[in-house]
């Protein structure tokens, strides 16, 4: 392959025409197959070495397109020529490029918010993914962009704890970088194109109406294909699917591939990142729902038949008028534990407790009169705060003072509770929640209603509740958006 001439095979003009000639066209799908090829061996290469990624290396097909490459949520892209050109200059490079974009894949930088700064997004994406790269030691692999990263890897080290894109992505936000020095450092790391990322299905349109340079019908019914498959589609299964290979990446790291694990740091801290256990705070409060009735007018129960029915015979007067009272799921009693140790005090445990309370209240959860506890705890009960209308929820907010900073102990808590039961003061308590930072003593026998411990953490800790407790880990990004 080196002995044949690229400028003659692949002239810029002819992947531009609208037509290809037989000759063109016999020439660029013998550039496919050789492309094809090389990917495939650079797969092939990783597959031996990394076999911790085996499952997720063979999870996208092999699509050429109009422009260099880019991989999807199941798809990677490729331009022949280029894939050519690349292994000409350096056989490895491939191999790396192709680690880049699965790592990408993996770590699902590719399902990313409309409105984020695609540059800057782009950019950490890049230099989180070539970090891990570094610290693989992987011998097989194009090394000349090393020593060009260096000096970004060691500045970054000093002020980003987590090298993950989202840590990565913070930071640079804030040094406020002006286009041309994201520009600058996107020449250092980049090694795949984005746009797919962000446009989808409409990408590929794009690329169809472009015209293909091999075989151009079946390239456009691949490209058809993929799209109709529910590549973009489905972007919700397509992130479930990589979260799955993640975590058996994760697994597979701690257990048979340690040395290799231990060897790239980064990596697993991604690999945490990305399993972290993601919680909608909105719909987890709906767990601890009671079951009750409420004056309010229950449409699903009304009977537009005898309504029609009646009106006929009596004309102006209704013959059946729709229910005034309906059960839905609102929160009658419920407890609020807040660890005000000094690790969880401050801001963020006001910030917390409001975060609740406009859940609730946003959510209609409330019925008119409510048995709510508000209790403080560090190794003792601080304060225990009783709330029984909106009116002094709000009262609550307004004056609310955190009391302890102790140590952390959660028995105090539940040994309250179980008083206050003892003691009537709930007939039918279902839930408590419990905020803190994790590191206290849990109680030794379950008790009668829900319990969840909320964590704080923004360092992806692995935290440990008993096997009646349910976990729910927020950052503070989360207690703090609106």
């Amino acid at each position: 392959m080196e002995e044949q001439n690229l400028s003659e095979l692949f002239p810029e003009a002819a992947d531009k025409q609208p037509a290809l000639t037989p000759e063109q066209t016999e020439k660029l799908e013998k550039a496919d197959q050789l492309a094809r090829q090389i990917l495939e061996y650079a797969r092939n290469t990783l597959f031996m070495n990394l076999r911790f990624m085996k499952t997720a290396l063979g999870r996208c097909e092999l699509v050429p397109y109009m422009g260099t490459v880019s991989a999807s949520s199941n798809c990677f892209y490729y331009y022949p020529p280029y894939i050519l050109k690349q292994f000409q200059e350096n056989q490895n490079k491939i191999t790396r490029t192709y680690l880049h974009m699965i790592l990408h894949c993996i770590f699902q930088h590719q399902f990313v918010s409309p409105y984020i700064n695609r540059p800057l997004w782009n950019l950490s994406c890049d230099i989180a993914v070539e970090k891990m790269i570094q610290e693989l030691h992987f011998d097989s692999l194009d090394k000349t962009p090393e020593n060009a990263q260096s000096s970004v890897f060691q500045d970054l080290e000093k002020n980003v704890k987590y090298m993950t894109a989202e840590k990565i992505y913070e930071y640079l936000s804030n040094l406020k970088l002006s286009d041309q020095q994201c520009q600058q450092l996107q020449q250092l790391f980049e090694d795949d194109n984005h746009d797919v990322w962000y446009e989808g299905a409409e990408i590929l349109q794009g690329l169809q109406t472009g015209r293909s340079y091999v075989a151009a019908q079946k390239m456009d019914r691949d490209l058809q294909e993929g799209a109709e498959s529910g590549n973009f589609a489905d972007r919700e299964a397509q992130r479930k699917m990589w979260q799955k290979l993640a975590q058996q990446m994760q697994t597979d790291l701690e257990t048979f591939s340690a040395q290799q694990g231990n060897q790239a740091g980064n990596l697993m801290q991604n690999l945490r990142a990305v399993n972290r256990e993601r919680c909608n705070y909105t719909q987890f409060l709906k767990k601890f729902a009671v079951r009750g009735e409420v004056m309010k007018i229950d449409m699903d129960s009304f009977d537009y038949n005898f309504y029609c029915y009646g009106r006929t015979i009596y004309e102006e007067a209704a013959l059946i008028e729709p229910l005034e009272y309906k059960d839905v799921n609102r929160i009658r009693e419920f407890v609020i534990a807040i660890d005000t140790s000094g690790s969880v005090a401050g801001q963020t445990v006001q910030k917390f407790i409001q975060k609740t309370y406009n859940i609730l209240k946003s959510q209609e959860s409330f019925f008119s009169k409510v048995n709510i506890h508000i209790i403080q705890c560090d190794t003792i009960i601080q304060e225990d705060y009783k709330i029984t209308t909106q009116e002094e929820f709000d009262e609550y907010l307004k004056h609310m003072k955190l009391k302890g900073f102790g140590g952390t102990d959660f028995r105090p808590v539940f040994e309250h509770v179980e008083k206050l039961i003892k003691e009537k003061e709930f007939t039918n308590l279902k839930g408590l929640i419990y905020f803190t930072d994790g590191y206290g003593t849990f109680p030794e026998h379950q008790p009668d209603y829900q319990t969840a411990f909320v964590f704080l953490d923004d360092e992806y800790n692995n935290y440990r509740v008993p096997v009646w407790a349910i976990r729910v880990i927020l950052t503070t990004d989360d207690i703090m958006e609106k």
